[in-house]
């Protein structure tokens, strides 16, 4: 006799839950910092600033980082780095970040 309320087997939910994870790049740990740079695949930071060389995702990101981490130099757009522009496509057969899916974990059951 099994306890109450305790699923006998796995649901529809939870399966779904646990292929989402293992198939959708979060972006941390070494894989990560690699797709945080940009400078491998193409990642998601796709600004630098010119001063620290932090990167950011966006033209908005990197006003607020400017505002915040040097307020007495006025922001300029066209000072700031493009890590995509200047990137050279050397290899395109490598996995763009935050694609979805993975045949490998996507053909195994729970």
């Amino acid at each position: 006799m099994t306890g109450k309320a305790k699923p006998k087997k796995h649901t529809a939910k939870e399966i779904a839950m646990k292929v989402d994870a293992a198939t959708t790049n979060r972006g941390g740990g070494k894989a990560g910092m690699a797709d945080r740079t940009g400078r491998e695949k193409g990642g998601h930071a796709k600004y630098e600033c010119p001063l620290c060389k932090v990167t950011a995702p966006d033209i908005k990101s990197m006003q607020i980082h400017h505002d915040a981490r040097h307020p007495k130099l006025p922001f300029d757009e066209a000072s700031l780095v493009n890590l995509h522009a200047a990137r050279v496509d050397a290899e395109s057969s490598k996995p763009k970040p935050g694609i979805r899916g993975c045949p490998v974990f996507a053909v195994n059951k729970y």
